[in-house]
């Protein structure tokens, strides 16, 4: 196991400075894909008092991208995102004290938002629904959680520290009673659930756990459906947030995502909508 996370790391290492000597003086990069700012505008709207700052969770970053462009189309505002994990954006937004809305991974960092007085004009949106990912192949022959603590199995999980898969994952393994033994082969720790994926369709792993919705239709992945009684289905919330110097705008944003014009775009992109009676259970 110790050889596994010392090729890991290795791989690791020399991916930063390939990415590092990719960076040109405009200091974009494809490394900043998961945890950046991007604007559907141009650069000088970008600097725009009007400009929506939106913090949101890296796993929406399809369907938001295309939301704040169909946004910035029919209200004249442009939207800047900054994607990251759903923890690293609630500090942010708490060391800064700035931005306009918040789109966590779950309701869980909704909740300690509210506590803290960040948050209100509060919607659903849509489900998020953890599976197995495996690199096409599937070398280690997973076929379930139980799967993820056998013997020389090299396991990729995501950071509860910053991310929302993170701390779901901690509870489904600890739930299942294997969460020792399955963080023994873990080899790394994405903090976005899109390096997650990256990770595995890679072959730097031989499985991890991600939203169904980014990899439903991936031939770069096999993904394994978690059992019921063992997944944990998350709620993806969006609200204003109490630091926006344009409240207004940011509630028609809110309201423009929950629309049926906003929903269409996340169904396209593979999430299940907000309320689905498959799920009713998770309110009860």
């Amino acid at each position: 196991m110790v050889n596994k996370k010392h090729v890991i790391v290795f791989s690791l290492l020399i991916s930063c400075i390939l990415v590092l000597g990719c960076i040109d003086s405009t200091g974009d990069s494809t490394a900043d894909q998961d945890t950046a700012i991007t604007d559907s505008g141009s650069l000088d709207e970008q600097t725009s008092e009007e400009a929506l700052l939106v913090y949101c969770g890296a796993g929406m970053r399809r369907p938001m991208d295309e939301i704040g462009v169909m946004f910035e189309e029919e209200y004249g505002v442009p939207v800047q995102y900054n994607y990251a994990g759903s923890n690293t954006l609630l500090t942010q937004i708490e060391l800064t004290g700035e931005g306009d809305v918040y789109m966590p991974g779950a309701t869980y960092y909704f909740e300690v938002a509210a506590e803290k007085g960040f948050v209100d004009n509060f919607s659903k949106v849509v489900y998020h629904i953890p599976v197995i990912i495996t690199p096409p192949d599937n070398p280690a022959n997973i076929d379930s959680l139980d799967d993820l603590a056998n013997d020389d199995v090299s396991v990729v999980l995501g950071d509860s520290k910053a991310a929302a898969i993170g701390v779901l994952c901690e509870k489904m393994l600890t739930k299942k009673g294997i969460y020792n033994e399955t963080e023994e082969n873990v080899v790394a720790k994405g903090a976005t659930v899109n390096e997650l994926v990256t990770y595995v369709s890679l072959g730097q792993a031989d499985a991890s756990i991600v939203w169904e919705d980014l990899v439903r239709n991936n031939d770069e992945v096999n993904m394994i459906e978690i059992s019921e009684d063992d997944n944990l289905i998350k709620i993806v919330p969006i609200a204003t947030l109490t630091t926006s110097e344009n409240p207004e705008i940011a509630a028609e944003f809110v309201d423009f995502v929950v629309s049926d014009e906003g929903r269409s775009i996340f169904e396209e992109y593979g999430f299940t909508l907000y309320p689905d009676e498959e799920y009713a259970y998770l309110e009860a």
